[in-house]
Formats: C-alpha cells, structure tokens, sequence
C-alpha cells in the first residue's frame, strides 16, 4: 500500500488487494454501513467491473438488533449496494442476547450469518473490512489478557470456519486511507457511536493509540509486530508438527487405542516447553468435550506433569501418579506414559 496513510486508494492498489480472489466463485461482503466496510464494497465493486470474468458479488448486513439505527443504516447499505450493482441481504440477529460478554457473543453471531450466507449464494470466501487500525487493537487486546503467541499474531489475513474461507484483503491498509478513498468517491457512510462506547474494551484501548503513536507505538509498528509473532507462531506449529510424528515413530511398536492419545513420558519430557504446551493443548482439544482449553489451565497442567515425571513412580507400573480433567478431557501419567482421553460425563445434580 501506499506510504501516505491519508491517500485514496487507488485501482491499482485495489487489484493487489483482492487479486488472489479472482478464481473464486462467488464473494459475499460482510458490510455495517461504517467506513471501513463500505469502502470494501465500493472498491470490490470497482474491481470486478474491470474484470472480463470474475467473482458474483454479494452484500450481506447483519443486523444485531441493539441500536434502533441500525435497519436504517441496513437499508443504507442495500441503496449504495443497488446503485453499485450488487446484490444486497439483511440478515438479523434474533433471540436474547447476552447481559456480559456481548461484543463476543455479536461476533460470533455475525460470523454464524456470514457464513450462512455465503453457503446459501454458492460463495467460497467471505470478506471482512478488517484494517491495521482493528490489527493494533486487536493485538492490545490480547496483550493485555495475557495470550500467547498465537494470540499475539492477532488476525489472521486468511482463515477458515465452517468450510467457509474468511478473508481481510484491507487488513494492511490504514483506516485513514478508507476514509480518504470515500471521500473522493463522495460515498456516504454510517457512524456507529458504539466504536467510541468506553462501557467496551476495544474503544478504550482505540482511545489510548495516539498516546502510544507518540511514543512510537502507531498501527503500522503493532502491526507489523503481529505479523512477525504470526511468522513465528507459524514457526513453532511446524515444530509441534515434527514432535508429534517423532512421538509416533517412539510408538510404533505400541498398539493404538481408540479415542485415546498416549505418548512416551520421557520423550515428551525432552521436547521444547512451548511445543509440549501445543501437544497437549491439541490432544485435549480434539479429545475434551468442554474446550476449547485455556492456555493458562494447560500451562498448570504441564508444571504438575512435569513434577511428577520427575517423581520416584514416573515409570512404574500400577496406578496413575497423576490423574486430571481439564476441558472434558481426562489426563493421567501411569507407566511412564502420558495419556489423554475424553473424560466421563458429569453427573447431573439432583433438583
């Protein structure tokens, strides 16, 4: 992108953001009427009327049903979609919604549609106007909570949920830049006041950027610092990937056992803390039925597994010199191996 953060975008630029989408059937747009996503329809737009054949384009809101404006900027959208040329849904968020934790629980909900959506018109990808600003927000976030390091490469350019691709092609583009090519384009846009809510996390940490900009701590260096623990995450994956078949080949003569993951304690013990974190944290989450698991419970699990390997009945035969659930997931450490499995049921109290 361009070094001038308050440039419009220009065609060019624009044919680089969405050109690895070109191929795809069909792109659904996930667009509120605020800046950011309205700039992402106006610029699709624009890109695919250049191409002789390319993706069909559709345009999906989701309404949330917690701000009367809300159907307004709905119906917004559609208007600036409809002289656009592009199909438009609204779709709503129905049914109570949660007293804590509301940010989350909207998010998931309009991924949940989102995805729907995209099902529903044949689309592969869903695209989202995520932008380095949301990037520098989102890696605060989790600093603050204390994530590790695939928490710390904030979000990703590309993922995948529910057989669905989801896609941010504006994720390295300032919010600045958004504006800026809305502007000149004379294209209107919705103000959601909840973005400067301070009752919320992300709006209070919005607030605070600008004093970390002045101390060299802008949305391009968070930025750039998520994508270079993401490089690094990426990294140790590749490692827990080699530790994983390394415990195998260790196995080869042991019979598997169905719904269950067994490794050799001492050769668990000699790998990396971060890749034994990522081995465990794998097994309880494809294994529990209460995940997924929280890095800092798996982090005290270790530190006990740890213990007592390094205990006198490690390798003994005979009962569990550990025993645990976690996640749904029951662990124990019995004849000098580590195993996982689903674990039983609770039982239901009495009324």
């Amino acid at each position: 992108m361009s070094d001038d953060d308050n440039s419009p975008i220009s065609a060019r630029e624009a044919r680089r953001l969405f050109a690895d989408l070109k191929a795809a059937p069909a792109l659904v747009l996930a667009v509120s009427g605020g800046p950011d996503s309205v700039a992402l329809m106006w610029l699709a737009a624009r890109w695919r009327r250049a191409l002789a054949r390319g993706p069909e384009l559709t345009v999906v809101t989701v309404d949330h049903g917690l701000r009367p404006e809300a159907a307004r900027e709905a119906r917004e959208v559609k208007r600036l979609a409809t002289e656009l040329g592009l199909p438009h849904r609204t779709l709503r968020w129905r049914g109570a919604k949660p007293k804590t934790g509301l940010p989350a629980a909207a998010r998931e909900a309009r991924y949940r549609l989102l995805t729907q959506a995209a099902r529903a018109v044949g689309a592969s990808h869903v695209l989202t106007a995520h932008t380095r600003d949301d990037q520098a927000e989102t890696l605060l976030m989790r600093m603050l909570r204390g994530s590790g390091l695939g928490g710390l490469s904030a979000m990703a350019g590309v993922s995948e949920r529910d057989g669905i691709v989801l896609v941010r092609p504006l994720l390295d583009v300032p919010k600045a830049q958004l504006i800026a090519t809305l502007k000149r384009a004379k294209v209107g846009f919705a103000d959601d006041p909840t973005n400067r809510d301070t009752a919320f996390t992300r709006p209070r940490l919005r607030a605070l950027l600008p004093l970390l900009a002045a101390e060299g701590g802008d949305a391009r260096t968070l930025a750039r610092l998520a994508a270079r623990l993401a490089r690094a995450n990426a990294a140790v994956e590749v490692l827990a990937d080699g530790a994983e078949r390394f415990l195998r080949l260790r196995d080869r003569d042991v019979a598997p056992q169905v719904g269950m993951r067994s490794f050799e304690a001492s050769a668990f013990a000699v790998l990396p803390e971060e890749v034994r974190l990522r081995l465990l944290l794998r097994a309880i989450d494809a294994l529990g039925h209460e995940g997924p698991a929280e890095l800092g419970k798996v982090e005290n699990l270790m530190s006990a597994l740890d213990r007592a390997m390094a205990g006198p009945g490690a390798a003994a035969n005979g009962r569990p010199v550990l025993k645990q659930t976690l996640a749904g997931a029951l662990i124990s450490l019995a004849g000098g191996r580590i195993q996982i499995a689903p674990a039983p049921a609770r039982r239901r109290k009495g009324p």
